[in-house]
C-alpha cells in the first residue's frame, strides 16, 4: 500500500509548491509600472504640499520684513525722543516735576521767581507730554518686537514644512527609481516604451478632443485656451512654464493670461474665487482634488478636464476622476 501512498504525497507537495510559487514570482512589467506610477503620484502630492508651504513661507516672510521695517522706524523715533528729552529731564519728571533745586535758584528774588514760575510750569508740562509720547513709543516698539518674534517662529515652521515636503517628494521618486533599477536593461526599455506609447496615445486623444471644443468666453475661457495650448508639455515639480509645468503652475499661468493673479499652490488657489457646485460647472472652472487638496485641473466640459498630472507624464485632457484623490470642490474666478 505504501507505493500507492507515496505518489499521492508527492502530488500533494507538488500542488502545494505550485500554489506557493506564484507568490514568490517576480512582478510583471504592468505591476511594476503601476507601482512606479503610484510612487510618482505620491511624489506629486508631496511636491504640491511643498508648493503650498512655499506660498505660506513667502507670505509670512513679506509680513515679517514689513514688521521689521516698522520696528526699525519705531526704534529711530524712540532714539530721537531720547535725545530730545535727555536722561536728566526724564529722571526729573520721575522724581516729580522740576525739583527743589530749581525753585531755590530763584528764592532770593521772589519777584523773579514768580515771573518765571509760569514759564517753568510750561516747560514741565512740555517735558511731561514728551515723556508720555516716549513711553507710548516704547510700548509700541515692544509690541512690534513681540510680533516680529511670533512671525519669525511661523516663518521657521513654514520653512521646515517646505523642506520636509520637498524631501518626501524626492524620496518617493528615489523609491521609484530603485524599483526600476532592479529590472534588466531590456525590461526597463520595454517599460519606457510602454509608458511612451501610453503618453503618445493620450496626446493624440487630447489634441483630437481639443479640436472639437470651442466657444469659450470670459476669464475662464481665456484660461482654458491657454491650458489647451500647453498640451503635450512635460510635468516637472515646481514648474510654471513656459515648456514645463506642475498642476498649480499651469492653472496659475492660465489665469494670469486672463488677468487673474493666483498663487502657485492648489490648496491656496482653492481658498480664492467663488465656490461652484458640480452641477453648475462651466469651462474654465478649477477643480480641486485630495484631502488635503493636492491637485488642481481646469474643467473643459463634457466630463473632461485639462491638467498636468504627475512626474513622468504630460499636460493632457482626461476624465474628471483621479484615482485615489477624490474631487472635493470647484472654484470660479
Amino acid at each position: 500500500m505504501l507505493w500507492r501512498i507515496i505518489p499521492r504525497a508527492v502530488m500533494v507537495i507538488a500542488l502545494a509548491v505550485g500554489c506557493i510559487a506564484p507568490a514568490n514570482a517576480a512582478p510583471t512589467l504592468e505591476e511594476v509600472q503601476a507601482k512606479v506610477n503610484a510612487l510618482q503620484d505620491q511624489a506629486t502630492t508631496a511636491a504640491e504640499g511643498a508648493q503650498e508651504a512655499q506660498v505660506k513661507l513667502n507670505s509670512l516672510t513679506r509680513t515679517l520684513n514689513g514688521i521689521k521695517a516698522k520696528a526699525a522706524v519705531q526704534g529711530q523715533t524712540l532714539s530721537a525722543m531720547q535725545k530730545t528729552l535727555g536722561a536728566i529731564a526724564i529722571e526729573q519728571y520721575k522724581a516729580g516735576g522740576l525739583g527743589q533745586s530749581l525753585e531755590l535758584l530763584f528764592s532770593s528774588n521772589p519777584t523773579l521767581y514768580l515771573s518765571s514760575a509760569g514759564a517753568l510750569d510750561s516747560i514741565s508740562r512740555g517735558k511731561s507730554a514728551q515723556l508720555r509720547k516716549y513711553q507710548a513709543a516704547q510700548q509700541r516698539l515692544q509690541a512690534t518686537t513681540m510680533t516680529v518674534n511670533d512671525k519669525l517662529a511661523l516663518v521657521t515652521a513654514a520653512e521646515k514644512k517646505y523642506k520636509a515636503q520637498s524631501a518626501m517628494a524626492q524620496s518617493k521618486l528615489a523609491e521609484a527609481k530603485a524599483i526600476l533599477s532592479k529590472l534588466t536593461k531590456a525590461e526597463r526599455e520595454r517599460l519606457a516604451k510602454l509608458a511612451a506609447e501610453q503618453e503618445n496615445a493620450d496626446q493624440a486623444s487630447s489634441v483630437a478632443l481639443a479640436k472639437k471644443v470651442a466657444g469659450f468666453s470670459g476669464r475662464g475661457g481665456i484660461a482654458l485656451k491657454f491650458a489647451l495650448a500647453q498640451l503635450g508639455d512635460r510635468y516637472v515639480f515646481g514648474a510654471a512654464g513656459m515648456i514645463t509645468w506642475d498642476c498649480s503652475g499651469l492653472t496659475m499661468r492660465a489665469y494670469q493670461a486672463a488677468g487673474v493673479s493666483l498663487p502657485h499652490s492648489a490648496a491656496a488657489q482653492a481658498r480664492l474665487g467663488k465656490a461652484v457646485s458640480m452641477k453648475s460647472l462651466q469651462p474654465g472652472d478649477l477643480l480641486f482634488y485630495g484631502r488635503p487638496i493636492s491637485h488642481v485641473s481646469i474643467y473643459l466640459g463634457g466630463g473632461k478636464m485639462v491638467h498636468a498630472p504627475r512626474s513622468g507624464s504630460r499636460v493632457k485632457i482626461a476624465d474628471l476622476g483621479l484615482g485615489s484623490k477624490p474631487l472635493v470642490g470647484a472654484r470660479r474666478y
